[in-house]
């Protein structure tokens, strides 16, 4: 003898229904990073090394999931590659506007802000940096593109990028 089966299907399309509103409303951008709150423009005055702006205002600016060589650590020599990588950031940043956007943590232990760069032209500097090989993806902690940017550095690896040209 067969038990009847019970019918499935309206839970399903009421679960399927709420998981579609979720993606399209509350939780459209939770995971995505969040501009500054304003949305404001802000000014790139100084690059100090490869990975650290100074924004208008005086604002510190790490940059998420970037790590470029050494070249102003008064503690340490400049390490090999530290002046072209604070070279190609000046480059593509110093004097632009930009937009700031936040992942885990909003500051690092020596109170610079930790954001990811966007410049008005579209460039997503954090990336950029580390896909043209002027710096390593830094895993060390946690962050939204980390699977993008150990990419990046893979792609520019083997294609002997920045860091890795002969």
């Amino acid at each position: 003898m067969r038990r009847p089966r019970r019918k499935a299907a309206p839970l399903a399309i009421v679960v399927l229904a709420l998981l579609v509103w979720l993606a399209r409303g509350p939780l459209k951008d939770a995971f995505e990073p969040k501009p500054t709150p304003s949305g404001e423009w802000r000014v790139v005055v100084r690059v100090i090394d490869g990975d650290t702006l100074e924004l208008d205002g005086g604002e510190r600016v790490r940059l998420i999931g970037v790590d470029t060589p050494e070249s102003v650590d008064p503690r340490r020599p400049v390490e090999y590659f530290g002046k072209e990588a604070s070279a190609f950031t000046r480059r593509l940043a110093e004097g632009k506007r930009a937009r700031l956007a936040y992942d885990q943590e909003r500051s690092d232990r020596y109170g610079r802000t930790l954001a990811y760069v966007y410049l008005e032209d579209g460039t997503f500097l954090n990336a950029e940096i580390v896909r043209q090989g002027y710096g390593h993806a830094y895993t060390r902690f946690p962050f939204r593109y980390a699977d993008e940017f150990r990419a990046y550095e893979r792609e520019a690896r083997e294609n002997n990028r920045g860091l890795w040209a002969q």
